[in-house]
């Protein structure tokens, strides 16, 4: 099958996106993520999927499980693998507007991931308009928190990943159009400094301030990065009045390497750094770590290598380049990808500004990366 006929249209493409983009879901916000998850799981049942919609838990939103009709249901075959949760507020929109001009589309998570999401369904409407049946049964599985590590369906995602052969994840494409068979590391860790209060105005001096304290770690936490390690703090609160010495200051922190080793080398030395126990020796503000939710390293085995060669012949019967590189950021591939499944990350739409108010599409890329999609699930098995 040609591919490159398949007609798919942008301006039809960006008129069912617009819904989407204009759902705004983070990840915190569980009553929006699941309107969000309204949206998807009738779009899929309009398709002729069967849903299962899955309760929410640690105060986060639903997943929803689709799987498609296939002579095959229930032998190992394409698990698509998406999150519906973004990092933007609710009222974004204010101010990052659906907006489509010229060769770009912008809109809160329109990049990250809910373009790549899009065309993925976009996908599948075409192989069925053009009576093309995948070869291999198909699942389609949304998630809720991938933007916070995913601590509440990782163990949903690897359960549906391992009664399947192959794992598609269409999260921002890489720069040029490429895809990522790996992903290094990451772990998030919770920090909080513990002072002593006084009124700070009688004199702040005799108090000890947790928000100085965090001042202090942040820069010494920071300071530890090194090329295999990185550290990064952020999102601090501290204190209640202004006229009293903080007694608590809360951050958080997070950590990336590109080998598990150096990963694990990083977190002992960040654990290490926790002097709040009852028994400790420390004269003054106290630091309390706590270990966070961690992404493994996902390395490239040979099934990733051999699905990349198949989608990379699409491609080039497609007329685009598909370049394949490990990478950071972090996925729910990685959890797929470390388990030896064959995964194939990043194959979503390209663009730039994710996670910022600049976040757009290149338009284009929707029908590119679709077909490509559509090539893929068409073809595996």
């Amino acid at each position: 099958m040609d591919f490159n006929q398949l007609p798919f249209n942008v301006e039809s493409m960006l008129k069912g996106l617009k819904p989407w983009i204009e759902c705004e879901s983070p990840t915190y916000d569980a009553a929006a993520v699941n309107r969000m998850v309204d949206i998807v799981s009738y779009d899929l049942v309009a398709m002729g999927a069967t849903i299962e919609r899955i309760p929410g838990r640690l105060g986060l939103g639903d997943s929803v499980r689709a799987c498609f009709p296939h002579p095959d249901a229930g032998k190992p075959g394409i698990l698509v693998s998406g999150h519906l949760d973004t990092v933007h507020p609710v009222g974004t929109l204010d101010v990052l507007p659906f907006k489509h001009d010229g060769s770009k589309c912008w809109g809160p998570g329109i990049q990250d991931m809910k373009g790549g999401n899009y065309l993925t369904l976009e996908a599948i409407r075409q192989l069925k308009a053009a009576g093309t049946e995948t070869r291999l049964p198909l699942t389609i599985l949304f998630t809720p928190d991938e933007e916070i590590g995913t601590p509440a369906t990782r163990e949903l995602i690897e359960a549906t990943a391992s009664a399947n052969k192959f794992v598609l994840v269409p999260e921002p494409a890489t720069k040029g159009g490429g895809v990522v068979w790996g992903r290094y590391a990451i772990a998030r860790f919770n920090l909080e400094t513990i002072g002593q209060p006084v009124h700070a105005g009688v004199d702040p001096r005799l108090g000890q301030s947790a928000v100085k304290e965090m001042a202090r770690r942040i820069i010494e936490i920071e300071d530890m990065t090194t090329d295999d390690c990185t550290f990064s703090v952020s999102v601090i609160n501290g204190g209640q009045w202004v006229n009293c010495v903080a007694s608590s200051c809360n951050a958080q922190a997070l950590s990336m390497a590109k080998k598990q080793s150096d990963l694990d080398d990083g977190v002992a030395r960040l654990l290490s750094l926790d002097n709040s126990s009852e028994d400790s020796k420390a004269d003054g503000p106290r630091l309390r770590v706590e270990r966070g939710v961690t992404r493994p390293v996902w390395e490239p085995n040979d099934a990733c290598k051999a699905l990349h060669k198949h989608a990379a012949a699409i491609a080039k019967d497609l007329g685009q380049p598909l370049e394949a590189s490990m990478a950071g950021g972090g996925s729910d591939g990685n959890f797929t990808g470390a388990m030896g499944i064959a995964t194939l990350d990043s194959l979503g739409v390209m663009g730039a500004g994710l996670h910022t108010l600049n976040e757009h599409i290149e338009v284009d890329s929707l029908v590119d990366r679709g077909k490509l999609m559509a090539g893929l699930l068409a073809t595996l098995q």
